[in-house]
């Protein structure tokens, strides 16, 4: 698939060459089109091509394809959506929804459901809006009566459609259908005819809440290991070793099913008569204990009244997980269609069934909004990997704020109750927050109820530095006396009794500016810089990762908060320049554990490490599971020499240094003649919990299996402490190719934004916070216009180094640096990066002029010269960053010639490996060329 991980793209024609898939007619230049990417046949390397359509050929065609085709169901299965006109994404959006509704059609004819009532004309549109007010004020107050009216929960638990028998049977259906429309027409149709077909008495709320377990999750504890120790006293016999054998096979629900029809103290009973209710009400009693005997004693009462089938549901109901592939879109669908966005910006799932039965299926307006208690999804970023990708995103200018490396949480206040939810909506555990419970009303004193989001950070009270990630924790806080944790907030979604998700973001942060006090290392209000230029965009990004931050995230100041909407842009280290400024290692695999889902009893997450020459033991780094495909794993499980040890510390070999909770699954049998791979991350970080001096690498990934390496060429011990080290001090200088649109004018301001350097006021002064409060009470919509006054006091916040530098302002001839001196780029051969003559003519020498004249026109630069003197005849193309290589290669003063050859790049022996070039652009440093001549 393409670099973002989707299956099709949309552009317009380039050049009018390709021709439509379909109808087999050229695409002319600028017309839409949209491409399926496919694996390219002519190629043995896994590489993919393009194969182009026009707009309706392509909705066309998934008209006639088979359900199990992969189609286009969202605007986000598409890449380069965002960068379209507004009419050409309106005309794709339509047929997305035209292409729904056919297909769902054909489901419902497929598993003769219901037809459902013709809308009549007098009908509003149906509508998601969590805010909707398109209908009349009658018609709401008679749908507020019917609301009221429904009874989501039917007590009649002797009702086959309460049977939890019949829920064992949905769900086998949803797993034997692939296709997700037909899920949710197989879900209608239950919930529309029932088992007898004349019609659902079940209780529909708690049908949904079992086929939705990931959704308001009950908290059991209870890990698959620890619910074979539990069965195995349930079932009697010394069975725990063969449960827990039996488990690596990756399914705990299976191992327990097996068991149980085995058991002699606990035999399953012969007949199912299970209802739903019986079943909820276990499973609560079960989220309420936490002794183990208590544990095993409810787990026999259940198990007694089980079938073998019973039983395994419930442990995957136990475990979140009943494997029916379908997510809170496709049950919610089939109560409403405007059922899921109400879910997805209030997650009050009850209230959104109420709802979709008030309206009757297939009808009406679904209107749940956020409220106290009730965590909202967060909003999310995308990956940023330029600067001109920002500037098509947002055009008319963006905020950009420091990237906080801590933890997102949410906090919900009502009165003098406060509520923490982290980012996957579980509550923060108290010694994390409790705290806050004392500055809140502070930072807040008129707020009564409220909802902001933002991140916690460790912070020292004495220097103002944030401490790294992962310093949260009770004992590694307790390390760090003269810290203090602090809520830096950066969003307000709900201010008392008032939803602002559909408010511009450049209000909300009015609305911060104006109701919150900064209480001092304790709750900060995040600062934001206003960005109009990609040179402004430039110095930022280098200002941020230079002075160690994760980077920045970029946010359109007009953007309404869209929960769990990937609406902002995150820049990293990793994400810029091609991925060259991650890090990486060689490293060589030591161990691997078993999978789990459908990885479950094979190797699929893997141990890596690096050789200790002072202790002459290998040393643990990391534990990778990306990177691999299908088939690569299956070719794996052959491929590596593996001892199995079955986590037993044991058994662990004298010559692998590994702490008790890494110990695999798993063992290499000879570190020396095991593979080499690269491993490929965000950054080189600290982690206790392994080896190698405490260093490891976060998000890692594998990007490439080294064939060309063995263990001994891998990178030691010493070498990673001196790329950690290197890592550390590398200093970012991205490419001058940002382009030269200005998109607003200097005198223009973004929204919210002030003259004092672009920048909202953390800290308003309170004449004109009350304004600006008055104004808000007296009219909601209004903007807060805040003049900076002198003398103010600067709050203090890690975004301070990112304002701290003057803005750059350039052009393409000139740029003035803090003295007002002028520099002016030389018309001479200093260029960004040197050609030889000889690789730029044509017959009999004849020069080309043009390329020439282009190298003159380059302003000086100063990227590092690491290849100075170094002449290669040419760089290998089937290297997988051939592209970027070449680039980099030149502009770092190489040059490529048949003439005065220095280096030779390639296999054989006495040649140099192409890694060399590659891992010095990397680190921008040359490094020792000994280790990679082959």
């Amino acid at each position: 698939m393409s670099e973002s991980g989707k299956k099709f793209c949309v552009e317009y024609a380039k050049r009018g060459a390709a021709a439509c898939k379909k109808c087999k007619v050229k695409i002319d230049k600028g017309l839409l089109r949209i491409a399926k990417i496919v694996p390219n046949p002519f190629t043995d390397g896994g590489s993919e091509m393009k194969e182009w359509y026009h707009t309706d050929c392509m909705f066309e065609s998934f008209q006639r394809a088979r359900a199990t085709t992969k189609k286009i169901e969202d605007a986000e299965d598409l890449e380069g959506f965002q960068e379209l006109e507004q009419d050409d994404r309106k005309k794709i959006l339509t047929k997305i929804h035209q292409l729904q509704e056919s297909l769902t059609m054909k489901a419902k004819t497929k598993t003769t459901a219901k037809k459902l009532p013709a809308k009549r004309d007098s009908e509003e549109p149906i509508g998601a809006n969590v805010n909707s007010l398109h209908i009349s004020e009658a018609k709401r107050k008679k749908l507020d009566q019917n609301r009221a009216d429904i009874q989501v929960s039917r007590t009649d638990e002797s009702s086959k459609d309460n049977s939890f028998k019949e829920f064992r049977k949905l769900c086998a259906k949803l797993y034997d259908e692939s296709a997700y429309t037909a899920k949710t027409a197989i879900v209608r149709n239950f919930f529309e005819k029932g088992t007898c077909g004349k019609g659902f008495e079940g209780d529909t709320y708690l049908w949904v809440k079992f086929l939705l377990p990931s959704v308001n999750k009950r908290i059991y504890n209870l890990q698959s290991k620890q619910l074979c120790k539990l069965f195995a006293r349930v079932f009697g016999g010394p069975i725990y070793d063969s449960m827990v054998e039996d488990l690596e096979q990756g399914d705990v629900a299976e191992t327990v099913a097996k068991f149980h029809e085995e058991a002699i103290k606990c035999p399953p009973t012969p007949k199912a008569n299970l209802s739903l209710q019986q079943v909820d009400r276990y499973l609560e009693r079960l989220s309420r204990l936490t002794r183990e005997d208590d544990q095993a004693a409810l787990l026999d009462e259940i198990a007694h009244s089980c079938t073998v089938n019973d039983l395994k549901m419930i442990v995957r109901l136990i475990k979140h997980d009943i494997r029916i592939n379908a997510g809170p879109k496709h049950i919610l669908d089939a109560l409403n269609p405007a059922a899921y966005e109400a879910f997805h910006a209030s997650l009050d799932l009850e209230e959104v069934v109420r709802q979709s039965l008030a309206e009757g299926f297939g009808s009406g307006v679904v209107t749940v909004g956020i409220k106290i208690c009730t965590p909202v999804k967060p909003m999310l970023a995308e990956p940023c990997r330029s600067v001109d990708f920002a500037f098509k995103r947002f055009p008319n200018g963006m905020f950009a704020e420091v990237k906080y490396d801590g933890e997102r949480v949410q906090l919900h206040k009502r009165g003098n109750e406060f509520f923490f939810y982290s980012r996957s909506l579980k509550p923060v555990v108290a010694h994390k927050v409790n705290h806050f419970r004392e500055y809140i009303p502070k930072a807040f004193p008129y707020c009564d109820s409220l909802i902001i989001d933002g991140e916690i950070l460790l912070v020292n009270t004495k220097t103002d530095e944030i401490l790294p990630f992962g310093t949260l924790g009770v004992h590694k806080k307790a390390q760090f006396r003269e810290a203090a944790v602090c809520f830096f907030v950066f969003d307000c979604m709900f201010y008392n009794g008032k939803s602002l998700l559909s408010e511009p973001l450049s209000k909300r942060r009015e609305i911060l500016t104006a109701y919150m006090s900064v209480v001092k290392h304790h709750v900060q209000l995040s600062e934001m810089e206003g960005i109009r230029s990609p040179a402004r965009l430039k110095a930022n990004i280098e200002d941020a990762i230079n002075k160690g931050l994760e980077g920045l995230v970029l946010k359109d100041p007009a953007s309404p908060y869209e929960p769990g909407k990937r609406h902002w842009l995150k820049v990293k280290k990793d994400y810029l320049q091609g991925g060259t400024m991650a890090d990486s290692a060689d490293l060589v695999v030591l161990g691997a554990y078993f999978g789990t889902g459908n990885k479950g009893g094979i190797m699929s997450i893997f141990l890596m490490g690096c050789y200790n020459p002072s202790t002459k033991r290998w040393v643990t780094v990391t534990k990778v599971h990306g990177g691999h495909d299908d088939a690569t794993l299956q070719r794996l499980q052959k491929e590596l020499q593996m001892k199995k040890i079955s986590k037993n510390p044991n058994l662990v070999p004298s010559w692998m240094d590994v702490k008790q909770q890494l110990v695999p699954d798993f063992v290499t049998v000879d570190p020396l003649t095991s593979q080499v791979w690269e491993i490929t991350g965000a950054e080189f970080s600290k982690a206790e919990a392994h080896t190698a001096n405490g260093i490891s690498i976060r998000f890692p990934r594998v990007s490439r299996i080294r064939n060309d390496k063995s263990a001994e060429d891998a990178t030691s011990l010493e070498e990673l402490i001196r790329l950690f080290n290197l890592s550390k001090r590398q200093v970012l200088k991205l490419d001058d190719e940002v382009g030269n649109h200005i998109t607003r004018s200097n005198d223009e301001l973004l929204p919210g934004e002030t003259r004092d350097g672009n920048k909202f006021n953390t800290s308003t002064p309170e004449k004109n916070k009350k304004n600006a409060r008055d104004r808000f009470d007296s009219a909601g919509n209004e903007s807060c216009d805040k003049s900076p006054k002198k003398g103010k006091k600067e709050s203090i916040s890690p975004a301070k180094i990112l304002t701290s530098s003057p803005s750059r302002k350039a052009n393409s001839r000139t740029v003035k640096n803090n003295t007002e001196k002028k520099i002016t780029f030389k018309k001479d051969e200093s260029s960004l990066f040197t050609v030889d003559s000889s690789a730029c003519t044509g017959e009999d020498g004849e020069k080309a002029e043009g390329v020439n004249r282009a190298r003159r026109r380059l302003p000086e630069c100063d990227l590092p010269r690491l290849f100075t003197g170094i002449v290669v005849e040419t760089l290998p193309t089937d290297f997988r960053y051939y592209q970027d290589l070449s680039r980099y290669f030149i502009a770092y003063d190489g040059k490529i010639s048949k003439k005065g050859v220095t280096h030779e790049i390639g296999t054989k022996k006495g040649t140099v490996c192409i890694d060399w070039i590659w891992e010095s652009i990397k680190r921008r440093t040359k490094v020792d060329i000994d280790s990679y001549i082959n």
